[in-house]
Parts: C-alpha cells; sequence; structure tokens
C-alpha cells in the first residue's frame, strides 16, 4: 500500500507540472521576447487567456497586420495601435489592401512615428489602382526612424525637405513620386542613408531621378525599361562618393546616367544596360574589384573611355549576348592589368559571321601575362569559330593560369567529344593549367 501512495504521489506531481502555466510565470522580458516571433493576431489573441495576459500584447515592439490575411480593417489596426503602450516599437509591418484603407493611412503612421518606430514596412494595394499620398507632413523631423520600405500604391510628394536623422536603409519599391523635387527633398533629408532599393517602372513619374546622398554605400536600380521604349527619355544622374555596391538592371531607352563620382566602389553588377544617349557608366567604375555585365536581351552598348584603367579589378563576369560583345572583352583585359578571375557566359542566338575575325588586344594584356589564374567558361560554344578563337588566345597567352573551368549539363559533356579532344590538344602558355570539364 505505502508503495502505491508513492506512486500515486508522483503521479499527481507529474500532473500538477502539466498542468502548470510556466510560460505564465516568465519573466516579462523573455515573454515579450519570445512573443516577438509569433504573429500579431496570435499575440493580441493572448489577451482572452487570463488577467495575466489581459495587456502582455500592448508592451510587443515587433508587431506586423496584413487586412488580406488576418481580417483586420484599418480602423483595427488604428484602434490597437492606440491601445499599444510599448515605450517604442522595434518594427511596425502594415500590408494593406482594402480600398477604403487610405483616409486612416496618416493617423497610423502618425502613432507609429509617436511610438519611435524605428522599423516602417509598408506595403499598399488598391484594386482601382489608385495613389494613396504618403504623410510628408509627418516627415519633418524624425530621429528614430533607421530602415523604411515603401512598396506599391503609394504616391510621394515631400514639398520640403525631410528630416530621418538616423535613416540607415530605405527601398522604394514601384511607388510614384510627385515631381523631381520631391525626390530629391526625400534623399537629401536622410544624411546617413548607407542602403538604397528603387524599384520603378519606367521614368513617367519623374524625368531627371537624382541619387545625390554622399553617406550612400549600397545602390540597386531595377527598373523596368520596356515601358522607356515609345521615347521615355529622362535619366538618372547619380553622385554616392562612399558608394561601395552598385546594382543596375534594365536600363535602357533612356537619354542619359550619370555618375559623377564612385571613388571607393567595389563591386558593380551591369544588367541588361543598353541604348542610353549620354552615360558615362563603365569610365566610373574604374575603381572597382569585382565587375559584372549580364546583359539579358539586347546587347550591351557601354561606351568603352579612352585611357581608363581598371587598376583594382581581380575579378570579371561577362555575359556574351551578342558577336560584339567580343569587343568589350578585349576592352577590359586591356584595361584590367591585375585581373585574376575571368568568368564568361556564352551562348546566344546571332549567328557568327563566315570568315571572322576577333578584334583581339593589340598586344597580350598585361593580366594575361603576370595575375589571371582562374578561367571559368559557362556554356562555352565548342562549335563556333568566335568562342574557339578566344578560348584559343586566353589559354595561349595566359601564363600564370591554374584553372579553367568549361561547366556544363551531362548530355552536352557526351556530344561534345570533339571539344573535349580540341581544348586539352591546345597549347597553353600555363604548364600549371589544369583543364576541368564539369
Amino acid at each position: 500500500m505505502e508503495q502505491n501512495r508513492k506512486i500515486d504521489g508522483e503521479s499527481s506531481r507529474t500532473e500538477d507540472v502539466m498542468n502548470k502555466d510556466i510560460i505564465s510565470e516568465l519573466p516579462e522580458a523573455l515573454l515579450l521576447h519570445i512573443l516577438s516571433y509569433v504573429p500579431t493576431k496570435d499575440i493580441i489573441a493572448t489577451s482572452v487567456l487570463s488577467k495575466r495576459w489581459r495587456s502582455v500584447w500592448k508592451m510587443v515592439s515587433k508587431l506586423s497586420f496584413d487586412t488580406d490575411i488576418d481580417h483586420f480593417s484599418t480602423e483595427d489596426v488604428y484602434r490597437l495601435l492606440i491601445l499599444h503602450k510599448a515605450p517604442f516599437l522595434e518594427s511596425l509591418y502594415l500590408y494593406i489592401h482594402n480600398t477604403s484603407a487610405r483616409l486612416n493611412i496618416g493617423f497610423v503612421i502618425g502613432i507609429a512615428f509617436s511610438r519611435h518606430v524605428r522599423e516602417l514596412v509598408m506595403v499598399l494595394f488598391h484594386e482601382d489602382q489608385t495613389r494613396v499620398r504618403f504623410p510628408s507632413v509627418l516627415c519633418s523631423y524624425n530621429n528614430t526612424l533607421e530602415v523604411l520600405n515603401l512598396s506599391q500604391d503609394l504616391l510621394l510628394d515631400f514639398p520640403s525637405r525631410v528630416c530621418f536623422s538616423a535613416l540607415r536603409e530605405l527601398h522604394l519599391c514601384l511607388v510614384i513620386f510627385k515631381d523631381e523635387a520631391s525626390v530629391c527633398n526625400l534623399l537629401s533629408g536622410c544624411p546617413r542613408l548607407q542602403d538604397l532599393v528603387v524599384v520603378r517602372i519606367g521614368n513617367s513619374d519623374v524625368g531627371t531621378y537624382t541619387i545625390d546622398v554622399p553617406s550612400l554605400q549600397r545602390l540597386t536600380l531595377q527598373v523596368d525599361g520596356s515601358h522607356n521604349r515609345s521615347g521615355g527619355g529622362g535619366g538618372y544622374v547619380i553622385n554616392t562618393p562612399s558608394l561601395k555596391y552598385l546594382n543596375m538592371e534594365c536600363l535602357y531607352c533612356i537619354d542619359f546616367c550619370l555618375i559623377e563620382n564612385a571613388p571607393e566602389l567595389v563591386e558593380a553588377k551591369i544588367n541588361h544596360v543598353s541604348d542610353i544617349d549620354n552615360e558615362n557608366i563603365l569610365a566610373s567604375l574604374t575603381s572597382a574589384k569585382r565587375l559584372s555585365f549580364l546583359p539579358l536581351y539586347l546587347p550591351l552598348e557601354i561606351k568603352y573611355p579612352t585611357g581608363s584603367i581598371f587598376y583594382q579589378l581581380v575579378s570579371l563576369e561577362l555575359h556574351i549576348h551578342k558577336i560584339n560583345g567580343w569587343n568589350l572583352l578585349s576592352f577590359m583585359l586591356d584595361s584590367s592589368p591585375k585581373l585574376q578571375i575571368l568568368k564568361l557566359i556564352g551562348r546566344y542566338r546571332e549567328e557568327c559571321p563566315v570568315g571572322w575575325e576577333w578584334n583581339q588586344p593589340k598586344r597580350v594584356p598585361e593580366c594575361l601575362l603576370l595575375h589571371l589564374e582562374t578561367l571559368v567558361w559557362t556554356r562555352y560554344g565548342w562549335q563556333r569559330e568566335d568562342e574557339k578563337q578566344v578560348a584559343t588566345y586566353i589559354l595561349k597567352n595566359a601564363r600564370q593560369l591554374k584553372k579553367a573551368s568549361f561547366p556544363m549539363e551531362q548530355e552536352e559533356l557526351e556530344k561534345s567529344r570533339e571539344m573535349l579532344n580540341g581544348l586539352a590538344s591546345l597549347d597553353r602558355g600555363s604548364t600549371s593549367c589544369h583543364l576541368v570539364f564539369e
């Protein structure tokens, strides 16, 4: 019987432990940290659990509202933010889908700013595609906002200079500016901005898009250039003396793209940029250590600057989309004395003209003689005369080359014995060069 009492006692203690609300007894700081990773609608639902939980959600510093998924109205969001009591908001995500929301946007953002929000993400969708004006009156002074992400159906009208003194990261995705002054008044009011992402559809809202930010270190500029083919004109003026990373995509059929100052540039990716009447893109990249040119559809038609030397360049990636892309390769080899890594991406539809000869550098470039160690050639066209000529030249003159890799699909390897034998039989300037067919 004593043994039975002991077993019953242990079972009772086990049941007590299982029934005990351990989470509710956690310190509030730890509890709030855990809740910051829980969806906001579920955090608010905890208020009905007990008296202890009634006000816990009001102190959580990370909030996210989606009026579509969570079935919140903007009135709900407004009311909940009014009830919220945390001294600051670490982050506030607003995904607003209903058209009736536009009247309350200013109130919601005003509350967020009054709660010293550090990260604000706002995505606005309207079926009628009308734009909701962002409340510029609230932007005259803010010293806590560090990350601002604005997307979709927003109109940015800044008649005077804003003041986001702490802003480090700014994303502008498919928003519309009222005029050129609004762009300048926003960007000039961010003295600590380091990361800027701009995604646009054409340039119908602003003709001259000026990015003049002395503190900027990373710039991503993505534009759907197809909207400019009817003669949209306009362009970009970029003055960013602290810039280290540049990513430009789909800029074409515009009047100008002028990069005035980028002496500290480390890496640049130029993707599908062409048909620009006035540009100095290549000349502005001479301080970069890593460059990538990847045109998707049109030939890369960037002006070749005279006398420019890429003294710091160690890694170059080129997508040879059309046969005139080899001219760019010749220029870059001749202008990059310290180049160590060369990546080429081939395969295109344009036929190689009969009797075509590559306009190779007049003398063997210094990078081939002294520095190039790695060649990676993806989609090598083993049946194309132009690619054979270029491969022959590089393998023959690259005296420090350690590895030449030609990645291919398995079925291509089986069909390309002729290519493998041809490359293997070529004279190589480097006795330590290994050919790799992956």
